[in-house]
């Protein structure tokens, strides 16, 4: 039975309050640029979650983009090894 009191302890312990969520959405709503752009503060947080997710997604497609590219890139300067050394030395 104790097993049970100190699981519930710190379940309640390690809950996060309203305010928290209210503040830790704030804090992530300054980084989306969606957010940024509207003029009330008054968002929903399910709608910033839902922003974020949607602007990781459109990050994580020009990371593929800018991946291929570069690849083309260093394919297209194979022929010329010092060129493409360059490119490397600015990837490391």
């Amino acid at each position: 039975m104790s097993s049970r009191r100190s699981r519930s302890r710190q379940s309640r312990a390690s809950r996060i309050s309203d305010d928290q969520i209210t503040d830790l959405v704030s804090k992530l709503q300054v980084f989306i640029p969606e957010s940024r752009t509207r003029r009330s503060d008054k968002v929903s947080a399910s709608k910033v979650l839902q922003e974020t997710c949607n602007y990781i997604r459109s990050l994580h497609r020009e990371v593929e983009d800018l991946s291929d590219r570069l690849s083309v890139l260093l394919e297209s300067t194979e022929s010329d090894s010092a060129q493409a050394a360059i490119i490397r030395s600015l990837l490391m």
